[in-house]
């Protein structure tokens, strides 16, 4: 922990009695209170989070969409101006380098925002790969930091802070886009993505600027029933929204295929004749998009009381002599269901809803049945 890199908030973390963490080479709050109330409290009105860790680089220049068509899974050509896209940084065998959103903030200028562990890998593999493009990366991963506001009263206590000239633009954002606005008297990109289940916003600001943003969303909100929510939280969050998280759903063993997120790659991205566009993995995807898996991403509802965690076997039933037949990724407690529920990939055949199967929590058979995901999707 002596090594890593604080967050511009640190003193806002440890003036509110933070327990910190060592995360990713960062120092990161855990959880402030209890991991239930920040939880509990997303869900039913809001949460502020930091997520300054994560990486910030930007990518411009004429040919920067076609650059990234090459360097990423998607189509970033056609991304409109305004609109995010989450994609994939592949590596030649199709395996997830880091899953990652990508921003189009004008026609020549991008936003790519990484996996805080990735976020070398991401940018050494970005310049390699933007070799005979005129595209150009910076990486402002330090002098950026990304608060996110979570929760069903998120609209009304960010729109509460923005400049009235921005108001309309912000309530009006569609999810998955992001506007240039003034909140809290400072210039920010705005843009209504996050990881939770949740509507929320996510603020980009220049570092200097974070702790005046932090307390005025914190003032803001409190009223509206915002705390602050650590790491904790919003790992409980993604699991119930079913969201992947790298180095446990998704990584290096796994193509986007066997996470169930095939949709991203995008094989018929094509030049304007028609001509199909090359990009990194294409061939092994494209072969293994035609191929049966070896495994499935299912989501499982524990029938016990025990949670199953990451890395726990997953057994075709609960007799002693039952075959491991996968491997939990993530798992916990649900607050908002009221039991355990985990990810994991198991066998093609027993995928399929309702399949009863165990799993093997310190050497208890704990029973679980096969769902599908999301296990939470919010009220519209």
């Amino acid at each position: 922990m002596a090594d890593d890199v604080l967050s511009p908030l640190h003193d806002e973390h440890v003036a509110l009695g933070a327990a910190l963490t060592s995360f990713a080479g960062w120092q990161m709050p855990l959880r402030y209170t209890s991991d239930l109330a920040e939880h509990q409290a997303v869900r039913a009105a809001a949460g502020l989070f930091d997520l300054s860790h994560m990486g910030e680089l930007a990518v411009t220049g004429s040919q920067a969409a076609a650059a990234l068509d090459y360097a990423l899974v998607g189509d970033l050509t056609a991304l409109a101006v305004g609109r995010a896209r989450y994609t994939m940084l592949t590596a030649d065998d199709g395996s997830v380098l880091d899953d990652l959103v990508v921003y189009r903030l004008a026609p020549e200028e991008f936003l790519v925002v990484a996996n805080a562990s990735n976020v070398a890998v991401v940018r050494d593999a970005l310049v390699e790969r933007f070799g005979g493009f005129e595209a150009r990366l910076e990486d402002r991963s330090l002098a950026t930091a990304l608060v996110a506001v979570q929760g069903p009263v998120a609209e009304k206590i960010v729109s509460g802070l923005t400049a009235p000239q921005d108001a309309d633009a912000v309530t009006g954002l569609k999810y998955y886009a992001s506007v240039e606005a003034t909140v809290a008297g400072l210039p920010a990109l705005v843009a209504r993505t996050g990881y939770t289940g949740e509507d929320g916003f996510e603020l980009f600001v220049p570092a200097a600027d974070a702790p005046t943003l932090w307390r005025a969303l914190l003032d803001a909100g409190a009223p509206h029933g915002l705390v602050p929510a650590g790491l904790s939280a919003r790992d409980s969050l993604r699991l119930e929204a079913g969201m992947p998280l790298y180095g446990n759903e998704l990584d290096r063993t796994t193509t986007p295929y066997e996470a169930g997120l095939g949709r991203v790659v995008r094989l018929d991205k094509a030049s304007p004749d028609g001509t199909p566009l090359p990009f990194v993995g294409r061939a092994a995807l494209a072969a293994r998009k035609a191929s049966p898996p070896a495994r499935v991403l299912v989501g499982l509802v524990s029938e016990g009381r025990r949670a199953a965690r990451h890395g726990y076997d997953v057994l075709a039933g609960p007799d002693p002599d039952s075959p491991v037949v996968g491997t939990v990724t993530s798992g916990a407690p649900s607050p908002t269901l009221g039991h355990a529920i985990a990810m994991a990939y198991v066998t093609p055949e027993l995928s399929a809803e309702g399949t009863a199967l165990a799993v093997d929590v310190r050497g208890r058979r704990e029973p679980v049945r096969v769902v599908a995901l999301p296990f939470y999707r919010r009220a519209r």
